[in-house]
């Protein structure tokens, strides 16, 4: 009985093996992110945009995976405000979409309403996507102006200050 479950143990794994040999698998890929002198400059002309509108804000830039490269508190924004960016930088990028639209679905459609509630998001306007040559690389997320159309008006201020080199990057 054990070399008949060890015969076909054996059968069952090698089977596998061959059907693992016959298929062409991808193992790796390759994303884009944006450097941290990209996401810095993205930050800080964030936060300069605001503070020309009058406004202390926090911002963050986050790369392609979520993971933080950046976060600016301005001298006198809330002491709230830079996680509350991070989590809009971090939102957005995990639904590939601005919060302000991502806020607009959730708040009109009852079926979505749930990822309100998923730890880790945060559905305000102010987080944006940035995109180079049509891929996303990143996310930058902007909090502590007064409502998210002012914050993401300074986020897209931003991506502007790389608009040019996102562009024409390779």
């Amino acid at each position: 009985m054990l070399i008949k479950n060890i015969f076909i143990s054996f059968i069952l794994l090698t089977s596998v093996a061959v059907q693992a040999e016959d298929k062409e698998i991808e193992v790796l890929f390759t994303s884009r992110t944006l450097t941290p002198e990209a996401a810095l400059v993205v930050a800080q002309s964030a936060l300069e945009s605001c503070r020309k509108s009058g406004l202390q804000v926090s911002v963050a830039v986050v790369d392609i995976g979520g993971n933080l490269q950046v976060v600016l508190r301005d001298k006198l924004a809330g002491i709230s405000s830079p996680d509350a960016a991070i989590l809009k930088a971090k939102t957005s990028i995990n639904f590939r979409s601005a919060t302000a639209a991502l806020s607009e679905a959730v708040n009109s459609n009852s079926e979505a309403s749930g990822i309100k509630q998923l730890p880790g998001i945060l559905v305000l306007g102010g987080g944006v996507t940035i995109q180079a040559s049509g891929s996303m690389v990143g996310a930058v997320g902007v909090a502590g102006a007064p409502d998210g159309k002012s914050d993401e008006k300074c986020a897209l201020a931003g991506i502007e200050a790389i608009q040019e080199l996102l562009e024409f990057a390779d």
